[in-house]
């Protein structure tokens, strides 16, 4: 099998993964899978979002499309592309920019899934306008924050239909509003495929047409791995022995799945994180997973802890000797080998899968996202309360120090004591997850993953990073939905300069806040540990201070 994994496991742990990869071979569950057999799962609604196990073979026959459209775009000499999505209709379009690059004689991909008004302008600074394509995903065609993208950007494009893709489910909201402003291309989706699993579909296809891959190429690499996961023998079935694998350990308490990516592919872990965060975290159970944490040693890890790697042929050195460090000191790992960015297609397919399996272990129905839609809901309160009375709801903060405002439940009166008492008494199988509502920069990034190594470090806990609202299409089901013990802190930060939403009294700034009040609503509702600061103007500088304080309050 050209696509296996290597796994290595203590002995307890091998013994009951391979006792349930006997028990799928044996209860023919790999036929049940295929032939799409809700009982799998909870017996419900799930034969209903298994036509991704269909997609790849309809796309190749139909694969020649793909040269058409790159060739269009190629015609029309755009320099730039820039995907408008959240989710599950912009991760996998950023992990071909990211692993792909720009590609010799085609536009540069750009991904716009935020609603901070600094993400907004920086996307827009990036691109020449005049020679930018914008292509609209949205599967539902009435998620707010696509359909607020293609708002600003229409205006700024010059109203130029021309100009603009969309994919979109058959009868959408945004079908309707594509053909009316006479949208350049309509592409469909397949409405019994979920967002998180659409990477294969068009939603994931035609970005990567547009920006130049070899769609075909990347396709007859998921054949292949489509072909090796429809083999009834779980032990030689490279997507069912990873759901298994991931399951037993979570079934185990090992269910904080730390995702190591060699650089070149560092970006497929964001895209694994939603899929598995979205897919599994409800019911009060789940796989958390942990992507871009920094690096540690074994001695930094608790015993919640399973690792996955995948590795390309040069791989980083740290992250070899990182990992073979785990290894010995007998954490669970996945090792799988990537021969190059096109081997994604493969990628995707064996995670969908391993994710289902999971799934099925686990015991909850993998296709919903009850807890994302709650948040959905509680945004739109806020927004369309705003458009009635020109208002968010006021707030009081604990207490402000340094220009942030803290807010939550503590009783301590300084950002040193209010983090001290967050960031302690955890217990075991505790993560920490930073949340920001900021705009997602290299900087920020490097500031906020300094503060998870250093909790890391100091607790032992899983630590994760989210930026919003990204994250609520993604990883925040899990947060409010999955398993206990999560430790939030969320980030957020006055506008420096807003942008306006053409047609609303809402800003992007509006939005923003809207979102993270709505997140924090649900959080509480479902008892969850919060904690929100509140950073002025200066972004940068309140993460530098709060990078301070959680020093502090550690040591």
């Amino acid at each position: 099998m050209a696509y296996r994994g290597t796994f290595s496991l203590s002995p307890e742990h091998r013994s009951a993964f391979e006792t349930t990869l006997a028990q799928w071979t044996q209860r023919v569950k790999v036929q049940r899978l295929w032939a799409k057999d809700a009982s799998l799962w909870t017996n419900t609604t799930e034969g209903q979002w298994l036509s991704w196990l269909d997609i790849v073979p309809a796309q190749l026959r139909d694969a020649g499309r793909f040269s058409g459209i790159a060739h269009a775009v190629q015609e029309r000499g755009f320099t730039d592309v820039v995907l408008l999505g959240m989710g599950g209709s912009s991760l996998c379009p950023e992990v071909f920019s990211l692993s792909f690059g720009q590609i010799p004689g085609f536009p540069k991909m750009h991904v716009l899934d935020s609603t901070d008004p600094a993400q907004v302008r920086s996307v827009e600074q990036r691109v020449n306008l005049s020679r930018t394509l914008f292509i609209v995903a949205s599967k539902s065609g009435s998620t707010l924050e696509p359909n607020i993208f293609k708002q600003h950007f229409f205006e700024r494009a010059g109203r130029d239909g021309s100009r603009f893709i969309a994919i979109t489910d058959p009868g959408s909201k945004m079908e309707q509003i594509a053909h009316a402003e006479q949208f350049a291309h309509i592409f469909a989706g397949v409405p019994s495929i979920g967002g998180r699993y659409s990477a294969l579909s068009n939603f994931g296809m035609i970005p990567a047409a547009v920006m130049g891959i070899d769609v075909k190429r990347l396709l007859e690499n998921a054949q292949q791995m489509v072909d090796e996961c429809s083999v009834a023998d779980a032990t030689e079935n490279p997507g069912v022995s990873l759901g298994v694998f991931m399951g037993t350990l979570a079934l185990a308490g090992r269910n904080k799945l730390t995702i190591v990516c060699s650089p070149g592919i560092h970006d497929l872990g964001a895209w694994m994180e939603q899929l598995i965060a979205e897919s599994t975290g409800k019911e009060g159970k789940g796989i958390i997973p942990v992507d871009r944490e920094p690096l540690g040693a074994p001695a930094q890890y608790g015993p919640d802890r399973v690792f996955a790697y995948l590795r390309l042929p040069e791989p980083d050195p740290a992250q070899d000797a990182a990992m073979a460090a785990v290894e010995a000191a007998g954490f669970p790992i996945v090792r799988i080998d990537v021969t190059d960015a096109y081997q994604l297609g493969a990628e995707f397919f064996r995670w969908e899968i391993a994710t289902a399996v999971a799934g099925s272990i686990l015991g909850i129905n993998p296709f919903d996202q009850p807890d994302v839609e709650f948040s959905k809901i509680e945004t739109r309160k806020l927004t369309d309360a705003f458009e009635q009375t020109g208002a968010l709801p006021s707030e009081t903060p604990l207490f402000e120090e340094n220009g942030a405002k803290v807010f939550g439940e503590s009783s301590a009166r300084t950002l040193d004591a209010c983090l001290k008492q967050h960031l302690s008494d955890m217990g075991l199988g505790a993560y920490v997850a930073l949340l920001g509502y900021i705009e997602m920069t290299d900087a920020h990034e490097a500031i906020l993953n300094g503060i998870r190594e250093q909790i890391r470090n100091k607790t032992k806990a899983a630590t994760c990073l989210g930026f919003g609202p990204r994250f609520l299409h993604s990883t925040g089901q899990a947060y409010k939905g999955g398993p206990a013990g999560g430790v939030f802190i969320q980030i957020t930060a006055d506008a420096a300069q807003d942008v306006a939403v053409p047609g609303q009294k809402y800003t992007f700034a509006i939005v923003e806040a809207a979102q993270a009040q709505g997140d924090l609503a649900v959080l509480r509702e479902r008892g969850r540990r919060w904690l929100r600061i509140h950073l002025g103007k200066d972004v940068h500088a309140g993460l530098t201070e709060l990078a301070s304080a959680v020093t502090r309050a550690l040591h």
